[in-house]
Formats: C-alpha cells, sequence, structure tokens
C-alpha cells in the first residue's frame, strides 16, 4: 500500500471550500486539469480504485505513459513522497468528500448529500455503524493568527 491510501476514513470538505453542493469540475480544452481526471476516475468506478491507484492513473494519463511502462514507473513515482487526495480540488473547492472503505476503495459523495452528512458523524454507512476515521481536506487559504 502507498503512503497516500487511507482504509474506513472520510475526507470531508475543507472549511474554506466556496461549494455548497458537489459540482463537477469544468474540463477546459483537450487537457483535462488533475481535479476533473480524479472526478471522472473515481465517479465512473466507485469503489473500484485505491488513492495510490487514482493519484498514480492521473499523473500517468497526464504524462502519456504507456500501459506497459506503467508497472516500473508506479515504482519510481511512489519512491518519492506524493500528495495525498487531502489536497485534491474535489475537497478543497468543488465540494466533494471522499470515502475509503475497508479495503481502501474509492467513492465521491456531495456535501449536500444525506450520506455524506452520514459519514461526517463519523460512522460508516449502512447497518454496522462502526466508527471511521474523519479527516478534512486541506484549506485552500492559511489560517492568521
Amino acid at each position: 500500500m502507498e503512503r497516500v491510501d487511507y482504509v474506513d476514513t472520510f475526507i470531508a470538505v475543507a472549511e474554506d471550500c466556496p461549494a455548497a453542493t458537489g459540482t463537477v469540475p469544468p474540463v477546459k480544452g483537450d487537457d483535462p486539469s488533475v481535479a476533473a481526471r480524479t472526478y471522472k476516475l473515481i465517479s465512473q468506478h466507485p469503489y473500484e480504485f485505491t488513492s495510490g491507484d487514482v493519484i498514480f492513473t492521473v499523473f500517468a494519463d497526464r504524462q502519456g505513459i504507456p500501459d506497459e511502462d506503467r508497472v516500473n514507473a508506479r515504482l519510481e513515482f511512489y519512491a518519492r513522497s506524493q500528495p495525498c487526495l487531502r489536497s485534491s480540488q474535489l475537497g478543497k473547492r468543488y465540494g466533494w468528500g471522499i470515502h475509503a472503505d475497508a479495503r481502501g476503495r474509492l467513492a465521491l459523495y456531495a456535501v449536500d448529500g444525506p450520506e455524506y452528512a452520514e459519514f461526517t458523524s463519523g460512522r460508516r454507512s449502512g447497518d454496522s455503524g462502526e466508527p471511521i476515521t474523519l479527516t478534512k481536506a486541506m484549506r485552500s487559504s492559511r489560517v492568521l493568527p
């Protein structure tokens, strides 16, 4: 597991997130932003990929790394520290919470949705009601004293 992976964790939107609802990141031109690529990958494949999968896939797609070279490229990529999804614009700007299940697989939840409220209570959704780790996306602005 890469150091960017989360398990049984919900990343809530940042305190200074301007979005009142989950907003799809806009795609401008032929090269979608990191946020747009991340949103598309997680939203089209809920609970299929880990944070490490998503972060590397977005990087590799943007760099045009061929599929046959990705195993070695991933090892090189994670040989250095990488930012986790707490720094993603999805939670900082676009109003998306990110849930990592017990296997570390991800799904997105809009800040104004009932599932989001359930996750931010610190309990796993569904019948189990087991506790999950709750954290927040990183703030966009610095906190001044």
